[in-house]
């Protein structure tokens, strides 16, 4: 199952007569054969993240009846993200002046010899006047089922564009994971080789207050190393990062097999990645040296990538 982004942008067009077209991510101008319907829809669709399925519909007022429609249409295909629905139409003639039917000239011409009657000053009509008021009284086709298809159309669209950005997604996410178990891989050693050098340095420290004091000749070698080995054993548990490391890396395997999977998994990604977070920071919190403080922030670098990377999935 695929991985949708939330982002994505679609428009579609047509007509009661016309097959239409659609693009995603693209703008695209409507064609339309000779002598097809002079009516025509488009319907563009621009969907953004949000944290639940937000929808604005924009429609033209003759086609206000269509929205229960359009958004059934839309929950149908849509769990999460802003989407916003524009539908345009016109019903301009295919050439530049319509075709006058009889029964129009028959009645223009009543009603210009009703004016004639009554003003006898009024000047005749002219063939532009009588086009343009043909044009006027022609009945505008209605558009709902073209409209209804056009949606459709453009919300396959926008599903396909949403994919294709999930595809993408997935390949960042993936490489961020895969840098956060190198980091995981990196500080394993790292504790070990601290608790060493504590060891060490506590031998040294007793050693030196047991020479100021004059008391070293009266301790055994063996009862100062002891109480070292002690004091650097509690000092390991302290800072001991086996059990953060091992649930990182649960995560990072439960981050994978969602990807893997597909469908909705934005928000349980975003739940795991605020437990990656969690693990990090007890990470350095318990940093002992250096290098396992810069290897704790530049994992909290990586997570916070992929929290902006989730942020953008269905």
């Amino acid at each position: 199952m695929a991985v949708y982004s939330m982002t994505g942008y679609a428009s579609a067009s047509g007509g009661p007569a016309t097959p239409g077209s659609v693009t995603g991510d693209a703008d695209a101008a409507p064609a339309r054969p000779h002598g097809a319907s002079a009516a025509q829809v488009s319907v563009e669709l621009r969907s953004v993240n949000s944290r639940f399925l937000d929808l604005v519909l924009r429609l033209p007022d003759e086609l206000r009846a269509l929205e229960p429609a359009l958004r059934d249409l839309l929950t149908a295909s849509f769990r999460r993200g802003k989407i916003e629905l524009r539908v345009n139409s016109r019903h301009e003639s295919e050439t530049a002046w319509p075709q006058p039917q009889p029964d129009q000239l028959n009645r223009l011409s009543r009603l210009e010899g009703t004016v004639q009657a009554w003003l006898p000053k009024a000047q005749g009509l002219t063939v532009h006047e009588v086009l343009q008021w043909c044009k006027g009284a022609a009945p505008a086709e209605r558009l709902d089922e073209a409209t209804l298809d056009t949606a459709r159309r453009c919300i396959a669209g926008l599903r396909e564009a949403r994919g294709r950005e999930g595809q993408r997604l997935v390949a960042v996410l993936n490489e961020r994971v895969q840098r956060l178990r190198e980091l995981a891989a990196q500080a394993e050693p790292l504790v070990p080789a601290v608790v060493a050098r504590q060891q060490q340095r506590f031998l040294e420290r007793w050693q030196e207050a047991l020479d100021a004091s004059g008391a070293a000749q009266s301790i055994p070698r063996e009862a100062l190393q002891e109480r070292a080995i002690n004091e650097a054993a509690a000092f390991a548990i302290r800072v001991d990062v086996a059990e953060e490391l091992a649930r990182l890396r649960a995560h990072l395997d439960e981050i994978a097999r969602l990807l893997k999977a597909g469908g909705e998994v934005g928000k349980r990604l975003d739940f795991l990645i605020q437990e990656l977070l969690r693990e990090a920071n007890t990470l350095a919190s318990k940093a002992a040296s250096i290098e396992l403080t810069n290897v704790s922030v530049e994992m909290k670098v990586v997570i916070e990538q992929l929290r902006e990377q989730v942020q953008n999935l269905e």
